[in-house]
């Protein structure tokens, strides 16, 4: 199968020769793809090769297929009622201590077939392909029990298998303290560790482990415990880190050698420095500051001048941030953050598919790697943030094939 893209008005992929935020445009060319894979570039002086199919992108941009590295798709039950109660002032912390937040969902979910939540899952996910998703990162985490933990990730993985996005499994096991171990947290840690974990490895539900290290959730101790044990049964770390206080998170991201530490709102100097030494991947979230009423957000620009590769997420989940619309948080992201379209751009390409061990894939556009692209209706890159809560999505493509396409060109 060979599928031609014509008439790019601009092709915007991230120059990994030159580094961070650095971007190759390539002005009124063509791609060819075969077998799901991208083949070729095409200056507009060759002539173009006979093709299956053929898509004129006419005035149109072609972007690699956006990857959203940090997100919460399997869940029952939403929580509007809370974001009615943050709107009268109840902070986050507050409904949570008062049985709200993540204990909330924890509950809900318990009471839920698996094919109930499947089916509200895969209706959830699907929505990201409208926005130029083409892989997201998929915790775990409103079981908090082995069974509903197993029936979670089970869950991520048949969906992988069933419909175009793909899925990238995280247990997130450590997500929260459920209620029946509220008065044993110690009791709690030791389920993940000796029960959750080595069932999880042992059925390759997941690649990587995370866990909640904030203030009233996991300490620094719980959370290294935990993360360790799960590097030693071959699991990768994330961790949500320092998004409530300087929690010391991004610290033990970088002692541990985590692949990502997530949030890192209040993340120190120190730690920034560190996770800049160790590689770390801080993954940006903004539009869970947003969407929470707060007005501190992660300092992105000392992060990139530290030396980080940042990426972006939406986070999406059904308490701090619901939403699939990775358009959106450039805009966030850009006001808030301070970061350009260009670093935007490897922010939720290249970067977020490093974050999840499929750069070599997917990510940018190159002859022989996947094609998984998406084309937007907007005359430059930086028509992207600055047209904010419209999704521009004309076209996403998905291992070479048309897996989205916006009805009547409008």
């Amino acid at each position: 199968m060979r599928t031609l893209i014509k008439n790019i008005d601009h092709l915007y992929t991230p120059d990994l020769n030159r580094g961070f935020g650095q971007v190759l445009d390539l002005q009124k060319v063509h791609l060819l793809l075969e077998d799901g894979c991208i083949r070729q570039i095409i200056a507009s002086d060759q002539p173009l090769p006979e093709a299956d199919e053929i898509i004129d992108a006419s005035g149109k941009c072609l972007l690699p297929g956006f990857i959203d590295p940090h997100t919460h798709p399997v869940f029952w039950k939403t929580r509007e009622d809370e974001f009615v109660m943050r709107i009268e002032g109840k902070s986050y912390e507050e409904i949570a201590a008062a049985g709200g937040g993540i204990r909330n969902s924890v509950r809900k979910f318990r009471q839920a077939s698996k094919e109930e939540i499947k089916e509200v899952s895969r209706r959830r996910i699907a929505r990201f392909l409208e926005f130029g998703v083409t892989t997201i990162e998929a915790k775990s985490g409103y079981g908090l029990s082995t069974k509903d933990e197993i029936k979670s990730l089970e869950i991520i993985n048949e969906l992988n298998d069933e419909q175009a996005l793909d899925l990238i499994p995280t247990f997130l096991g450590a997500h929260e303290v459920p209620d029946e171990y509220q008065q044993n947290r110690a009791a709690y840690v030791e389920l993940v560790c000796k029960e959750m974990i080595p069932r999880v490895a042992e059925r390759k539900l997941a690649r990587y482990c995370d866990v909640f290290c904030e203030r009233g959730v996991f300490t620094v101790e719980e959370s290294r415990k935990i993360l360790t044990t799960a590097m030693d049964y071959g699991l990768k770390a994330r961790i949500h880190a320092d998004e409530l206080a300087a929690f010391g998170g991004a610290e033990l991201a970088a002692e541990i050698g985590a692949v990502t530490a997530d949030h890192l709102i209040l993340a120190s100097d120190e730690g920034i420095r560190a996770m800049a030494e160790r590689g770390v991947i801080p993954v940006l979230l903004p539009g869970t500051t947003f969407f929470l009423g707060k007005d501190q957000y992660a300092r992105a620009r000392t992060m990139i001048e530290a030396g980080c590769q940042v990426a972006i997420s939406t986070d999406f989940n059904p308490g701090s941030s619901t939403t699939q619309n990775l358009q959106l948080i450039w805009t966030i992201a850009a006001l808030k953050l301070k970061m350009l379209p260009g670093e935007l751009l490897w922010a939720s390409s290249w970067v977020a598919a490093r974050s999840l061990g499929i750069e070599q894939q997917v990510g940018s556009i190159e002859p022989g790697k996947q094609a998984d692209l998406v084309i937007l209706d907007i005359p430059n890159l930086n028509y992207l943030p600055y047209h904010y809560g419209l999704n521009h999505t004309y076209m996403t493509i998905k291992n070479g094939r048309v897996v989205y396409k916006r009805l009547n060109g409008y």
